[in-house]
């Protein structure tokens, strides 16, 4: 029997089969996870929908994250289609690319607000719109990486924006394992050539330096973060809320 025989999971943010919330989705299913999906829109469906196929799903919504109306929608689809969501791994950021190189502090308000609106309201969002369809035990789940700590170069904005998810992602663990003893983490990856990572400037030089400097000598795989997350979301990661789990070849302890 699979892990998460009987659960139901709702992947965010999937876009391709080179994307996190892929290998995410690939591991829950394996377990036993019946899945569901959302799409930005059009040119997004068409790459999200054979996926869902792939893992046997009828459940895949249109929603963009920077909606309430839409996350009100997915939530009243997901109510109809399967009465309650065990888990939500929320795999979505966004960024004006032209503030993904250079220098950090030439960001404009608008494009400041729009990636903290989408890659860290979002999660928040979510997380109080399903509350009241996801029962006692469920688990709340969101990817973030180490430039939220420290300068990544290139990594700018985002890096400002990942870092006030981290803190959210504490303030919702704490929020909802009170109120329903619902876990909430993260998932720190280290950097994997993925669609969101090509928006980021001399991102394979960031990627080289990573293998390089990591101690497994080498970056990581989307089926590695997968594992990763079965691990946060099944019985298995029972006693943890609240954690940044780093998945990097342990390239975060590495000083000089």
């Amino acid at each position: 029997m699979g892990l998460l025989e009987g659960k139901k999971a709702l992947i965010l943010g999937v876009a391709n089969n080179k994307s996190i919330a892929y290998g995410i989705a690939k591991a829950f299913h394996r377990e036993g996870a019946q899945l569901g999906f959302n799409y930005l829109n059009e040119k997004i469906a068409k790459r999200v929908i054979p996926i869902a196929e792939e893992f046997g799903s009828d459940l895949v919504v249109k929603c963009d994250v920077s909606s309430d109306e839409d996350i009100k929608n997915l939530v009243n689809e997901v109510k109809e289609k399967w009465g309650t969501v065990d888990i939500i791994v929320h795999s979505i950021a966004y960024a004006n690319k032209e503030y993904l190189k250079d220098y950090y502090y030439k960001v404009d308000r608008n494009s400041f607000l729009e990636a903290m609106n989408i890659s860290v309201y979002s999660f928040t969002a979510i997380a109080r719109e399903f509350m009241p369809i996801i029962p006692e035990g469920g688990n709340l789940l969101t990817l973030t990486y180490y430039g939220a700590e420290k300068v990544v170069y290139n990594y700018n904005v985002m890096g400002v924006a990942k870092a006030a998810l981290e803190a959210s992602v504490k303030y919702l663990a704490r929020d909802l394992g009170v109120l329903k003893n619902i876990r909430v983490n993260a998932i720190s990856a280290g950097p994997i050539k993925t669609l969101a990572a090509s928006g980021i400037s001399q991102f394979s030089e960031i990627q080289k330096i990573a293998a390089e400097r990591a101690p497994l000598r080498r970056t990581v795989t989307i089926d590695e973060v997968g594992n990763a997350a079965l691990f946060l979301c099944s019985d298995l990661g029972s006693g943890v809320t609240g954690e940044i789990l780093y998945v990097d070849a342990g390239y975060n302890i590495i000083g000089m």
